[in-house]
């Protein structure tokens, strides 16, 4: 059986799941939604989004390559500067990577997890 070509038009209107408080959220009523497109054996690609706040992120035995669809947040990394990130701008976060994003306006992504990796930097 051939595979199925997979295809979410429009990914920074798709509808996502129910937006949900952000469970690793410093911020009150932070909100997070998100939409599983694919995945297989260690890869998950889908589309996230979460409202204005900041969180605290930790990327343990997992990668991370996300695109910024809209809005912006200043992602920092333990012991390091933050970086303001905006639609456009691509991301990677290796396993190991921990720090804080704080959502200035709601942020859309889309995203690729490897997971089952070392947590090695």
């Amino acid at each position: 059986m051939a595979a199925k070509l997979i295809h979410l038009p429009s990914a920074g209107t798709a509808e996502l799941g129910e937006f949900e408080p952000k469970a690793t959220a410093l911020t009150e009523g932070m909100q997070e939604a998100s939409r599983e497109v694919w995945s297989a054996d260690s890869l998950e690609v889908g589309v996230w989004e979460a409202t204005p706040g900041t969180f605290t992120a930790f990327r343990d035995e997992y990668h991370e390559v996300c695109q910024i669809l809209s809005g912006s947040v200043t992602i920092t990394s333990e012991g390091g500067r933050g970086v303001l990130v905006g639609a456009g701008d691509t991301v990677v976060m290796p396993a190991g990577w921990k720090g804080l994003w704080e959502v200035h306006e709601t942020v859309r992504k889309t995203y690729v997890i490897l997971s089952g990796v070392d947590n090695a930097v």
